[in-house]
């Protein structure tokens, strides 16, 4: 179809862990990507094939140019959480978007955003940015995934897994959460770039099927090969530990979801949708087994015996 022949795709947040996914899942099927960061060339991360301008979402003719001649846009916000600095960012973005044609926006909320308000700025600012791309009139796509199997890939949960075999992470044991890796929401940006029908349309993407702490933890078993428990860690402590890798006030913003879930005031808010929008978006995302079978755990071991068997599995 026309929407797959080969797209100029303007992605915001390509060196970030979610927009990354998405522009190398882009570049390797041969469509010509295009970023802005404000970090310096040697500290962002490898993009084979994705060209990189030095900018800022707050520079309205940085962002023209990223998206003077683009076809396409895939849009994340970055970890920002001040409600006018965000829909300074999605002005900036609608507006270079309509003026060089964009055929289709496809944004990625990077979180469920509950129905009605809530004080919660991680939720608060993505509806803002939403709804300003929605009122400009361009054709768009917006996806809302739960949360990501990636996050548990990580210096917080790598050792306690491999080593004590202990999950840790702040969700409440109980709550259904269709947790989902990068790859496969870069799939779903790609379906929702390409498919069509898709716009105009909301997806609550999620994972293979939704599971509570203890499944979870049954499904890293499987794929480590060891046993594994869940322990549903504090939203507060989860914030303190991150704050010293992003920051106090980005973490502050991403642990809202956290300390909202433990809240329990909708506590299906993570939960899948049976596979439905996965499926109309063309994507199977891989079983949370699968996706840990895959992933090489060796680095966080602490027995050197350990590393090198998980190496030559």
């Amino acid at each position: 179809m026309s929407e797959q022949n080969q797209m100029r795709v303007a992605v915001v947040g390509a060196t970030g862990f979610q927009g990354g996914a998405v522009a190398r899942l882009l570049a390797g099927r041969h469509h010509r990507v295009r970023t802005l960061s404000r970090r310096p060339e040697g500290d962002r991360p490898p993009l084979p094939g994705v060209s990189c301008a030095t900018g800022d979402l707050g520079d309205a003719e940085a962002v023209r140019q990223l998206f003077a001649g683009a076809t396409h846009a895939a849009v994340v916000m970055p970890l920002v959480y001040e409600a006018e600095r965000v829909r300074g960012y999605a002005r900036n973005i609608a507006g270079a978007a309509v003026e060089a044609g964009v055929r289709r926006l496809v944004y990625n909320a990077n979180t469920r955003v509950p129905r009605t308000a809530t004080e919660v700025a991680a939720f608060e600012t993505r509806r803002i940015a939403e709804e300003v791309l929605r009122e400009s009139g361009i054709p768009l796509v917006v996806l809302r995934p739960p949360v990501y199997l990636d996050n548990l890939f990580s210096p917080w949960n790598g050792p306690a897994l491999v080593n004590d075999g202990v999950l840790a992470y702040p969700l409440p044991a109980d709550a259904p959460v269709a947790w989902l890796s990068h790859r496969d929401l870069a799939e779903a940006v790609y379906g929702a770039l390409t498919a069509e029908g898709a716009a105009g349309r909301t997806y609550e993407i999620g994972g293979a099927r939704a599971l509570t702490g203890d499944e979870l933890a049954d499904a890293f078993g499987r794929g480590l090969g060891r046993p594994v428990r869940y322990r549903a860690l504090a939203p507060g402590v989860f914030e303190q530990g991150l704050a010293g890798a992003i920051g106090p006030a980005a973490a502050a913003g991403v642990a809202g979801i956290y300390h909202y879930m433990a809240s329990g005031r909708e506590p299906l808010l993570m939960a899948g949708d049976d596979g439905l929008s996965a499926r109309e978006l063309g994507v199977a995302p891989a079983p949370a087994d699968e996706w840990v079978s895959r992933q090489p755990w060796q680095i966080w071991a602490n027995d050197p015996e350990e590393q090198d068997a998980q190496t030559l599995t």
